[in-house]
This record gives structure tokens, sequence and C-alpha cells, in this order.
């Protein structure tokens, strides 16, 4: 029998002690495990588990400890046909769809909403296995969704090898499931593509920039699936201030530094 011994301390300061987890057995054996992260790199949650950070559940999910819903674990074995169909959204007229995940959808969406000629950006969770998944669902590791940015664009006025351009700067497409101190499977790097042509521009894109690398480059080009879009709070959430209050310029063509977590 496992026994699992949580601690959490607050600070004043807005600092926070994260759990120490202490699994014991019958043969008397125990070894603590910590994951540093700070409250500067954790978003907030929205289910009743809203006590716990989110990527603190990312890494109990990873080792077996996460908060696991029943639905959850129905995902787990069945795939929902409507998660894994295509994305039937309509752009407006004249424009077209593109998603990208590179890491946290916050930093990504204030980096596309830059780029002349985007007209509209959202930030959601797709290539999962779920139907209709919530932030807390993608972060136990559990249903395979990655956070993405869809990004509509007018294509007179922006290529879609312009859109490639910012996702390739704006990230590490060699770390896999990771950037930064963001880890999980969530923070993959991907181009889900919506036409044939797409997926040929992101082929041969990805094949011109790896030979820039010295690392092999990890990203996955897929078929465009259905898009979930991710709870209001997240959405142009650098631009509305962050959770300090700091907006961020979505001014076209704007080279200010993005402060991911601002």
């Amino acid at each position: 029998m496992l026994l699992l011994k949580t601690t959490t301390t607050i600070t004043t300061t807005a600092s926070l002690s994260l759990p120490l987890l202490t699994i014991s057995s019958n043969l008397s054996l125990s070894k603590p495990t910590s994951f540093p992260l700070s409250l500067t790199t954790t978003k907030p949650s929205f289910s009743t588990l809203r006590h716990t950070p989110p990527k603190i559940m990312s890494w109990l999910g990873r080792i077996g400890f996460g908060a696991r819903t029943p639905a959850a674990d129905a995902a787990s074995m069945d795939q929902s046909p409507i998660a894994q169909g295509p994305d039937d959204d309509l752009p407006a007229p004249g424009q077209q769809f593109a998603q990208f995940g590179a890491g946290c959808f916050w930093g990504v969406e204030l980096a596309f909403q830059r780029v002349p000629g985007v007209t509209k950006t959202e930030v959601g969770y797709t290539q999962g296995f779920m139907h209709n998944p919530t932030y807390n669902d993608i972060c136990s590791g559990t249903t395979n969704h990655s956070e993405v940015v869809r990004v509509q664009y007018d294509p007179k006025a922006c290529s879609f090898d312009s859109l490639l351009d910012c996702f390739w700067e704006r990230h590490d497409p060699t770390t896999l499931n990771r950037q930064g101190n963001d880890v999980g499977t969530q923070y993959r790097s991907g181009i889900y593509f919506y036409t044939p042509e797409q997926e040929q521009a992101a082929l041969e894109s990805k094949e011109r920039h790896q030979k820039k690398m010295n690392r092999t480059i990890v990203t996955e080009i897929l078929p465009a699936k259905k898009f979930y879009r991710a709870e209001e709070y997240h959405q142009q959430y650098l631009a509305k201030g962050g959770r300090f209050g700091f907006k961020q310029s979505t001014d076209k063509g704007c080279n200010d530094p993005i402060r991911c977590y601002g």
C-alpha cells in the first residue's frame, strides 16, 4: 500500500514551496521528490482542483499521481471521433486557417498577432482524444492535447511561409515536449495544416530550417484536427496585460520582447 504525503506552504511574497512527495512501502523505503516550480511560471486552474497549480498537476500526472476524472480515464482508452476529426470551423470569407503549437500559447499568440496579414488569433487545444477538454484536463498529461494558436490570415496580405518564419523564430523546435521551464506533451512543437499546399510548405520549411540546426528538429507536421477554444481567460492573455496588468503591444511588425508571463 502506498501512502502519499503532500505539504504545501504559501508565503506572503507569493512564492510557493511546492509539494514534497514521500512514497513509502512496506519495505520501509522512501524517497522524497520535489518539483521546483514557482508561481511566476504557473497558470491558474479552472476545475474543482483549483488550489493545485496546473503545472504541478502535469508533473503529478506523469508519475501516476495526477488528478484523473472518469472522463479522462475513459478518454485514455477510447478516442473521441469528434476530437480526432477535422476542424470543421470555417474562417471568414477570403481568409485561411493555420494551427501552430510552440510551447505556452500565451506568448505564441502574441507573436502571431503582430504578423501583418493575420486577422484573428485564438488559443486552444487540439490533437488529443478527449472531447471538450478543459485546461486542467490537458495539464493532467492524460489527453494528448497540444496547446496551439489557431491563426486566421489573409493569404493576399500574408503568406503561409511568413507564418512559418514566425513559428520557427518563436521557439526551440529541437526540445521534445518542452519549451524552457514548461514540460509536458501539451508543449510539443507542431504545425497542423489545413491544405496540401500548407503541408508541402511546412515540410520544405522544416527541411530548410534543419540545415541551420545542430540538433534534430522534433516538430510534428499533421493534419489539423478539431480545435477546442481555450477558456476566455487565456485568450489574448498578454495583450490584455497578463497576471500583473502589463499590456504588451499587438501592433503589426512590433519587435518588442515578449514577456511570456507578463
